[in-house]
């Protein structure tokens, strides 16, 4: 059953967040506030989701594999944003020069 929720959090991080929100308490005992999992969500779900995880499994601490698994959430982040950003640029065409 653990695999399925890795699956899902991999393929829809923030439908995964969304239902760790309503459903457990995993961001109120991971963070100490509210405002860094609302804007994980936004921007890094992966590195909020991987830092969660981190801070529940290990003692609230980020140590050893696991500061692995921070690092290669925030890279996945960084490139699923700039593939966006990058597909977003091919749709836009600029328009032919007028002569």
């Amino acid at each position: 059953m653990g695999c399925i929720y890795v699956l899902l959090a991999v393929v829809t991080p923030r439908v995964f967040m969304f239902f760790i929100w309503i459903l457990t308490d995993w961001f109120g005992r991971a963070y100490e506030t509210t405002l860094w999992p609302l804007l994980g969500f936004f921007f890094l779900p992966y590195t909020t989701l991987a830092y969660m995880a981190a801070m529940l499994l290990n003692s609230h601490r980020v140590t050893g594999w696991w500061v692995v698994l921070v690092v290669v959430a925030v890279v996945a982040d960084l490139s699923s944003d700039g593939e966006a950003g990058r597909r977003g640029r091919k749709k836009v065409k600029k328009p032919a020069a007028e002569s």
